[in-house]
């Protein structure tokens, strides 16, 4: 399976994820490199974000980074 790299925004009006297909990658240095360059070229006081997912195809992967996660985050207790 491939790994496919996204540029992500959030619609202001609704909070929704929109994520745009830039490329895939059969390795995930390749995929992982891309991300990096991505962010670094773009700064940080960007707003779009950069992601990869590893998929069997664009539409899943899209869909695992858009979709909202369920229940609260973990906390690590000490």
């Amino acid at each position: 399976m491939p790994y496919f790299v996204f540029e992500i925004t959030i619609n202001p009006d609704s909070g929704q994820k929109i994520a745009r297909f830039l490329e895939s990658y059969p390795k995930y240095r390749e995929a992982k490199a891309r991300v990096k360059a991505e962010r670094e070229a773009n700064g940080e006081t960007d707003q779009r974000m950069f992601r990869m997912a590893f998929a069997k195809n664009e539409v899943e992967a899209e869909k695992l980074l858009t979709t909202p996660r369920e229940g609260q985050p973990i906390i690590n207790e000490d």
